[in-house]
């Protein structure tokens, strides 16, 4: 027996964009686009009658906006999955989409084969991001890079070695107080407030080895 049709429903502001993604999708036996919406309210409204597997959501849209319609379709125990395809990739739109609820994140020049494999992985339930989003959530996910000076990683090193600030200082031919000034900094940009949690932090983050 043939698999069901994906049961899709469209939401963009622009009825350019809706024409060309309801012909692509009307093209390929695997989908059914059962519906189209204009804004996040109409989405959440199409969405409890049409009983949609996918919603494909804009984001910045008049009247109610993508990821309001998101989060409402979530307090709404609507089943469908949904894929947020839009031009923007900036933490502002990627973050709160994926947190209000969005089973992807794909941007609006991804090529339609991408796009309808996108559909039949959220569908299953499958998470798809596009490279760009994947790579912000990623840096959030690892926190922001840190960049210390060559001198403040010998520091570091030194400290998780073990050595005292007169050892450093010592070691490096400078004062014990430049040492001091240098291990207040290597707090101050790793975030921690001693010794042993800037070497674990260190560590974490690949600045020792």
């Amino acid at each position: 027996m043939p698999e069901t049709p994906i049961r899709l429903l469209i939401t963009d502001d622009h009825p350019i964009v809706r024409d060309g993604l309801r012909g692509m999708f009307t093209g390929d036996a695997r989908f059914d686009v059962v519906g189209e919406a204009g804004d996040g309210a109409e989405a959440v409204e199409l969405a409890r009658a049409l009983d949609p597997d996918v919603i494909l959501m804009d984001l910045r849209m008049p009247r109610s906006d993508g990821v309001t319609a998101i989060r409402r379709l979530g307090e709404l125990g609507v089943r469908a999955r949904v894929l947020v395809l839009t031009t923007y990739d900036t933490d502002s739109e990627v973050l709160p989409a994926i947190e209000a609820g969005a089973t992807g994140y794909l941007l609006k020049d991804a090529p339609s084969e991408v796009l309808m494999g996108a559909v039949v992985s959220a569908a299953r339930g499958e998470a798809v991001l596009a490279p760009s989003v994947a790579m912000r959530l990623m840096g959030r996910v690892r926190g922001p890079e840190v960049v210390l000076s060559e001198r403040e990683l010998e520091v570091l090193r030194l400290v998780a070695a073990g050595n005292t600030n007169r050892e450093s200082a010592a070691e490096l031919f400078i004062s014990e107080a430049t040492v001091k000034t240098h291990v207040l900094h290597i707090f101050e940009k790793l975030g921690v407030n001693d010794r042993a949690a800037a070497v674990a932090v260190g560590f974490q983050r690949g600045l020792l080895s």
